[in-house]
Order: structure tokens, then sequence, then C-alpha cells
């Protein structure tokens, strides 16, 4: 990679692309093209542009990743792919950084401390900050560029998908439209070495992200847009981070080492990776790779075992054509219009359904060697390849007898013979193995902690003491009694299960509850109150619907004011025309809810709290939101 100071290339100040580069590029990758169509490709870049500067980047790095196709103007000769890049062979690129570029726009000059070029086209922005300057912090280095460049240098900003900021103690890398949580240290250079920290996150970034090949790869494959939404666009654009990017790359060779139409085993491997380290997006750059770096045109099957990780999974999946090159993107509502849509296909298609489905009906899908099966939360019912002996009586289907009843995971491999089988767990237990094959990488909870992804998991025991009187004691007492009689014996396990009933005497105690409200009262807001400027969120599990009802009202009487619906605690800091923008797209909410189903015979004020399953996964989608109101969550330990 060549550098250079911003003065000592010969350009135009408004220039943000390094032309002589681009043209040098151009006439070595197309020599028969003459300079009047090299002169009409550079135009149509540097003029490319949409309706706000979010779609205008875009629209920049689809043009750099996806190249274009260019009308000769000698009509008789044929049209022609155009690549600004070569991905295919990167030492025949032009590598260069450039330190204080002059940008001159509208009268207004700015100076990038770094930028990185790719034939001229300036992919990555970098901004310093001096670690001898106690008054600036990384966190200016992120708002110059998020707030300073992006108002007075947009026809630079158009171009650079990456960004990168430092303070020599910090050192992390994002997009320009990242927020400065979002930013995250590349501490590896290779997968297997141990993670840097401080000052040799600069060194590890630059080795391990910005090497000129390693850069390619990024930038093609592991800068995610979403597809262009009608009306109010979200302006979203993620990189991986460091621990997805490796995962990927050694998932994608094991799923090829292991394709049974290439003799293979169908295992395809285990991801390990902890709560909160982004295994759906592992998942879609994992299939973008698969799309579109091999000849399979595979169909792509994400399982997920729940409802929830269906509806998460699938908008994502649903809303990344683009980014997957592949329109046919759905999520399934029967085993029936999976098979409908398998068999009338022979390559392409991302499709996300539940594991259970697969339990609607039995029977072949599809004998197909490219299809791989994703399956998220791989230590859960899909890997349940055993046999169980069911006993029915015939009171609820009519038919009486003994019956063999497999695992979820038995018909889903019968269903799919010749699939390849890939899983991702936080979970990682022999069984695992057998299903999917060894685990191919891992992301711990403690690499989680320590990049600071996950926040550390602590335990601190608190007490809500209870006085039993004789007869709370002597149903105690009989319960286990009751217990020890029956033993494990099947044929009474529901009757046991009516007696555990009975410890809701304990648990579901008045003054138990009032107890433990005031508690929680007092400990949420004391912890607030030391962690000033952190969004503080919490869960309650309870162990019944009815008693976590009663929390909930307990709370409110203690503090009303939480119940008040809001869209946010503080709307002030949505100050700008797009931080409004986002505002709208909060609901309303008080700050503590019930998440939990709805039963038949509910009273009828929890019947309303409840809601539908539409108002559940709502909720779901608010509390993930940092600044939603919404910051305390009962739920049934079910």
């Amino acid at each position: 990679m060549d550098e250079s100071g911003g003065d000592e290339l010969y350009r135009k100040y408004s220039d943000a692309l390094i032309l002589d580069d681009l043209r040098s590029y151009l006439q070595q990758r197309f020599p028969d093209f003459t300079p009047e169509e090299l002169e009409r490709i550079i135009f149509n870049l540097s003029n490319s542009g949409a309706a706000t500067d979010y779609l205008a980047l875009r629209a920049t790095a689809s043009l750099c990743v996806n190249g274009f196709v260019f009308s000769r103007d000698d009509l008789s000769l044929p049209n022609q792919h155009v690549d600004y890049i070569d991905f295919e062979n990167p030492h025949a690129n032009i590598f260069r950084a450039v330190n204080q570029l002059t940008i001159r726009e509208l009268g207004v000059e700015r100076r990038p401390d770094i930028l990185l070029f790719v034939n001229g086209i300036p992919l990555c922005i970098i901004e310093l900050k001096n670690p001898a300057q106690r008054q600036v912090s990384i966190f200016d280095a992120w708002e110059q560029i998020h707030i300073r460049y992006k108002r007075d240098i947009p026809s630079l900003m158009k171009f650079c998908v990456l960004s990168a900021i430092s303070d020599g103690g910090s050192t992390r890398l994002g997009t320009t439209y990242a927020p400065f949580e979002h930013y995250y240290a590349w501490k590896k250079v290779e997968n297997e070495e141990d993670a840097a920290a401080g000052l040799g996150e600069m060194q590890t970034l630059v080795k391990g992200a910005f090497a000129p090949e390693r850069f390619l790869e990024i930038v093609r494959d592991f800068v995610y847009f979403p597809d262009v939404q009608e009306g109010q666009q979200r302006e979203t654009e993620i990189v991986c981070r460091y621990p997805q990017f490796f995962a990927v790359k050694k998932l994608y060779d094991s799923i090829l080492g292991h394709l049974r139409e290439h003799g293979g085993d169908g295992k395809g491997g285990i991801y390990f990776g902890a709560t909160g380290c982004g295994k759906t997006f592992t998942m879609l750059f994992l299939a973008r790779r698969i799309i579109k770096r091999t000849v399979l045109s595979p169909t792509i099957l994400i399982i997920v075992d729940r409802e929830d990780l269906e509806t998460q999974s699938g908008k994502l999946f649903e809303s990344s054509t683009d980014f997957l090159g592949d329109d046919s993107i759905r999520s399934f509502d029967s085993r029936e219009d999976l098979k409908t849509e398998l068999l009338a296909r022979q390559s392409g298609g991302i499709f996300v359904t539940t594991v259970q489905k697969f339990c609607e009906t039995t029977g072949l899908l599809s004998e197909r060697g490219n299809i791989i099966c994703f399956s998220d939360e791989a230590h859960r019912t899909q890997l349940n390849l055993g046999e169980k002996l069911q006993i029915k009586d015939g009171s609820e289907d009519g038919k009486a007898g003994a019956f063999v009843k497999f695992g979820f995971a038995q018909y889903l491999h019968d269903a799919l013979p010749n699939a390849t089988f890939v899983g991702f767990t936080g979970t990682p237990i022999e069984e695992t193995v057998h299903v999917f094959g060894p685990v191919v990488d891992k992301y711990t909870m403690k690499q989680a902690v320590a990049d600071g992804i996950t926040v550390p998991l602590k335990y601190e025991a608190r007490l809500a003491r209870i006085v039993l009187d004789t007869e709370k004691a002597q149903e105690i007492e009989a319960y286990y009694a009751q217990c020890e009689e029956e033993g494990a014996d099947a044929e009474k396990v529901d009757r046991s299960r009516r007696a555990m009933s009975k410890l809701e005497v304990i648990l579901g105690d008045d003054d138990r509850l009032e107890r433990m409200a005031a508690d929680i009262v007092v400990h949420y807001e004391s912890y607030v109150a030391e962690h000033v400027g952190t969004v503080s969120k919490a869960m309650i599990v309870s162990s019944t619907r009815p008693i976590a009802y009663r929390l909930h009202e307990k709370l409110k009487a203690i503090r009303p004011e939480w119940f008040k619906p809001k869209r946010v605690a503080d709307e002030s800091i949505f100050d700008t025309p797009e931080k409004q923008a986002e505002l709208e797209s909060y609901q309303s909410l008080p700050m503590v809810n019930m998440v939990a189903t709805r039963g038949s015979n509910d009273p009828k004020d929890m019947f309303e709290l409840l809601g539908d399953k539409s108002h559940r996964q709502m909720l779901d989608r608010e509390f993930k939101k940092p600044q939603s109101n919404f910051r305390i969550a009962i739920v049934v330990d079910m």
C-alpha cells in the first residue's frame, strides 16, 4: 500500500476521487476502451447520487462492489461488465493511504486524518485523537466524522463505507452510519491469536482488517445495507465484527468440505457464539458468501426453535434481498407450503421456518444436495434424533395404542436426507456434535464481555423472607410426602404437577410479594443513580402468570409514575430531523410491562394487559431498543 501526504497529490481540492489512480487502474483493466469511454466510466462513479446522503452512499457502495454493465460507444461491440475494483485479483488494484487530504465543498475545507483509497476511491475514513489531550476522547473522533464531515463534505462521505476512530489507547471500526456504541475493536489478525487490547488494537486493526486482501474481503461481503424501503428509510449500515468475520470464513470452508453432493457427511459444523454475539448476522454474512462465492446455487433453509426467533430471522433476511442477491426470501407457515416451494425449484431461495413445523406431517421434502440448513439455537429440539414410546388412550384423537414418536430433528433429517446442516448455538453440548459435526469456531461469553459486546452476568443474592403458619407448613409437608410416595412413576406425573401448585402458597405469599416489589424499586433506582448515562434494563422472572401479574400490580402501587406511557424516557435528546424520525418509530409504553401469553380464564384486567401475539412481539421489539421507555420486563418461567 502506498502512503501519501494530502499535499503531495496533484488534484483539485474539490475532487474526492484520486483520478490519476482511477484512470491508471481502468486503463490497465480495460486496455481496449477509448479515453472517452474511460471518462464516462469515471463520470458514472463520481456523479453517483440519490435522494439522501445515506442512499447516495448505498448506491456508491453497490457500484464499487457489484460494478455495472457498460454500453460501448461502438454499438457493434457487445456490452461489457465494468468493475471499479478487482476483487478476484487484489494485487491488480492500487491501494493508497493518504494523510491530511484537503477536501473543499461549498467554501468549507476539511482535512480527515487518514483516508484509505482503492483505485482512487476513498472507501474508509480514519480519525485520530491525541491521547495526551485529556479533554478529547475517541468519542470526539466519532463526532467529527458523523457530524462535521457528513455535514460539510458529503461528496467525500458518499464513498466512505467504513470508518475507524482511535485515541491511541482505544481503536474502533464501524461505518459512517453506525452509532458510537456500535463501533468495536478489531482485536485479532488471525483467529487463533489472543485478542489484543489497548495500544495493540491499532496494530490488529491495520494488519487484521486493513491489509489489502482482508480489506477487500470486508468491503465485498461484510458491509450490510438493508433493502430500500418505501416511505421513511431507516439509515442502517453494518460492518461485521472480527468474531463474525472469522466464523464465516471457517464455516464456509467447513460447509464446502462436508457437502453431501460432493461425498461429504452433511455435517457442516457448529458455531458456538455467546449471547449477544450477533449469530443472526453471522448467518446472514455466511449466506451471502455461499450464494455469491460458490457455483452451488443453493437453497438455504433457516431453521429456528421459537416463534420470536422466527420473526427476528425472517425480518432480517426478508429485508436483505439486495445483499443476498435473491428475491425468493420468505418465512413459511406450514410444512406443506415449504414442500410445494422446494418441489417447484431446483436452486436458489432462502426460507425461514421453525423445526416444530416439520412434525405437522412426515415424509420426504427434497432429495437435493444443494440445500444447506442453518439451525439456530441448535442445542434445543433440533438435535433430538432419538425415539420414545408414547401410549395413547384414544381420548384426544380416537387413536389408542402404543406409538413410536421420533424427535423433531429426526423428521427434519428424513425430510432432507441430502442436505448439509450447520448449527449455531450458545450452549454447546455433546449431542450437537453427532448432528452437526465438531465445533468449527467459538466466541465465548468471556471474550464477548472483554470486547464490550455483552455485559457481564453478576449474581447478588437477595432474600424476601416469609413466615408460614402451621396450616401452610402442613400443606407443604403433605406435598413432599406425596412426591416421595409417587416417585418417578410416569402415570402419576400429571397428578404430581397439580400438587406442585401448592408451592404457590409460598411463592405467592402476599407479604413476600410486597417486600419483593419494594426491594426491586429501591434496587433499580439506586442502580440507575449510580450508572448515569447507561441504559439500565431489568427482567423479573416469575414462577407463574398470576404471581407475575400480582407483582406487576404491587409495583404499580409503589411507583405509579413508572406506568405512565411514554415513547422514550427523555425526548429532548431527539433534537435533529433524523432523530425525530427515529422517535416516531417508538411505541408509547409504561416503563414496566408484563410479557406472557393470555389464559382463557384470566381475569379481565390481566387478560387486557397481556394482549395478543402481535402485542407480545411489539413488546419484544421495543424492549430491545436502548432508548425505549420500556425498561423493566416481567416474564414467566415456563
